[in-house]
């Protein structure tokens, strides 16, 4: 499928790996940068169509805001999921079915004003709530940075019923800004067992990205 993802805030926070390693399936080794495992919370919105077809009905401008961490099998960096929440029902559970995520359905709202993003989000104990925005003109970061390691990488991981599965993902270089976050709430992380605390050690923006989404491949 074809995805273009808008707005979207990487905010960024150092977690001890031992603090993740129960999370996360023991056929997908934990990725680290400088020493540390991360987690990441990052508020979108995106429009979504199959190859060859139409944006479908109601997924023009569809929110999401996902809770990822980093993992590598087989010498390719990836991303794994801990939550991944939308305000569309259909989105769950087509995702849930296709691909294996854990996707929930939350109240959500977005709005943009003057360059900046207002974005809330709440499910149960997973509750966010940030404004933000970019501060710094665009650059694509440069190998070996924080920033690179963090968001050049091409595939997702999804484990289920036993499997490990890879989703390959082609985009061009992030195009990355600055950012500035104003955030009110944030229990995403904890919701999923993860602890963080304090301000994100890197936040980043985006304004937009057009995404390939490849269809899950077995791996192991």
């Amino acid at each position: 499928m074809t995805q273009i993802w808008r707005d979207l805030l990487f905010a960024h926070w150092r977690v001890p790996a031992a603090a993740l390693r129960p999370l996360v399936t023991q056929r997908l080794e934990l990725d680290t940068f400088d020493g540390h495992a991360w987690v990441s919370v990052t508020p979108f919105y995106m429009s979504v169509r199959p190859r060859g077809m139409p944006i479908l009905p109601g997924m023009s401008a569809l929110p999401e805001l996902n809770c990822r961490t980093y993992v590598r099998t087989e010498g390719k960096p990836g991303v794994f999921f801990f939550s991944l929440d939308t305000a569309s029902r259909a989105a769950v559970l087509g995702a849930r079915a296709g691909y294996h995520l854990p996707y929930f359905h939350a109240r959500m709202r977005v709005t943009k004003r003057d360059g900046a993003i207002s974005y809330s989000s709440h499910r149960g104990r997973a509750a966010w709530q940030a404004d933000y925005g970019p501060d710094s003109p665009v650059e694509h970061a440069l190998p070996g940075t924080a920033d690179h390691w963090l968001t050049e990488r091409y595939c997702l991981y999804a484990a289920w019923r036993g499997g490990v599965y890879r989703g390959e993902i082609h985009h061009g270089r992030w195009p990355l800004q600055r950012a500035w976050a104003k955030i009110q709430e944030n229990s995403v992380a904890q919701a999923a067992g993860v602890k963080i605390s304090g301000p994100p050690a890197l936040l980043a923006f985006s304004r937009e990205l057009k995404v390939l989404i490849w269809p899950l491949q077995r791996i192991g």
